[in-house]
């Protein structure tokens, strides 16, 4: 009975502790365990070999200063179309945007300024006739001693001066649109350069003052103004002839390159910065009225820390990354990157130095800190 008792334990244990010599299988690494400490920025971690961590490297690059601007035509390369004839617009054969050639015609206005203007030629004609008439005759009279030389000399100033009368009407005949030998209540008003019309103020049917105003705005648009914002504290970055990268916000992968022309002598009191113009060559798409980034570029290179791109954690329009602090902690650190440099590194213009140690991948940290 004792025996059968011991054997029928044996076998209860047996069962119980799973007998027959297998193998444990291996188990999968503890999750990590994330602590936040009273420092909203410090993390402490119960498996910190989790999370590797790279060395931030040394960087010589010119310092760089990013601003806003917009693009503008080229004043010098700006013409306004001028006419002399006032009146009421009867046709208009551009329209503003429009891509025009230089004689090309732009609208037409029915004026009474020709109807004084062909008045005051015809009468300067008549008067030209008969003073050159007059001056045969005293020539004629004087060779015969018929008349004296005060009274030929008179005869020729008459005849100067109508002859000074009539090309002043017929010039200005000329400068209302008008040809003296057709004349035409109708002034055809053409282009006086080529280019693209970027201010347009008239329409069908409206009114004309002379030198009230110009009907259209003309620009050559093959070289452009970008004209940037910088605040007072960047200006000693910004220096004349300096070149500067270029972006449209509507084309961002397409770099172009500009002078800088012109730095404003007077600052915005309100938002205190001051207005830097960037001449650039314009390749075809750069609009009047475009949003643009220019970026400025140092003289003197300085040492910037570079570090894997996945160490870079983008939170809230800002980047962080996280520093080992001690053995089993880690500190969240905003920095501001500047350049993407091959093989996915990152440079960064400040909040790191060379040298330091950062988490090479940060939103497998960070994941881990959402999960607890």
């Amino acid at each position: 009975m004792k025996v059968a008792t011991s054997v029928v334990v044996a076998l209860a244990l047996c069962l119980l502790t799973g007998c027959g010599g297998g193998q444990p299988s291996s188990e999968a690494p503890p999750a990590p365990q994330v602590e936040h400490e009273e420092d909203g920025s410090l993390l402490r971690v119960d498996h910190p070999e989790q999370f590797p961590v790279a060395v931030a490297v040394e960087h010589d690059a010119a310092p760089q200063l990013t601003v806003t601007g917009v693009v503008n035509p080229d004043v010098a390369r700006t013409v306004p179309v001028v006419t002399l004839a006032s009146g009421r617009v009867v046709e208009v054969r551009a329209r503003l945007g429009d891509t025009v050639q230089k004689g090309q015609l732009l609208l037409r206005v029915r004026s009474d300024d020709v109807s004084s203007g062909y008045s005051d030629y015809r009468k300067a004609v008549a008067d030209e006739l008969l003073a050159r008439q007059q001056l045969d005759r005293a020539k004629e009279l004087f060779e015969h001693g018929a008349i004296p030389k005060s009274a030929l000399e008179a005869a020729v100033d008459t005849e100067a001066d109508a002859k000074a009368t009539l090309d002043t009407t017929t010039e200005h005949l000329r400068l209302l649109g008008n040809d003296p030998d057709h004349p035409s209540g109708v002034v055809d008003i053409i282009a006086p350069v080529s280019g693209v019309i970027t201010d347009q103020e008239v329409t069908q049917g409206s009114s004309i003052q002379s030198f009230a105003a110009n009907p259209f705005t003309i620009s050559d648009l093959s070289r452009v103004w970008v004209v940037c914002d910088v605040y007072e504290n960047d200006l000693p970055s910004v220096h004349l002839g300096d070149t500067a990268d270029v972006r449209l916000n509507a084309y961002p992968n397409q770099l172009l390159k500009g002078t800088i022309s012109n730095i404003g002598a007077v600052l915005d009191p309100s938002i205190r910065t001051a207005k830097v113009r960037i001449e650039v060559a314009n390749p075809g798409p750069m609009r009047v009225g475009m949003f643009a980034t220019a970026t400025f570029y140092g003289r003197k290179k300085e040492a910037h820390a570079v570090i894997p791109a996945n160490a870079i954690l983008h939170l809230h329009d800002r980047n962080w990354v996280f520093l080992p602090q001690g053995t089993d902690q880690f500190r969240r650190v905003e920095v501001m990157a500047g350049e993407t440099l091959p093989n996915n590194m990152q440079e960064i213009l400040s909040g790191l130095a060379p040298g330091q140690k950062v988490v090479a991948n940060a939103l497998t940290l960070q994941n881990a800190v959402d999960n607890q």
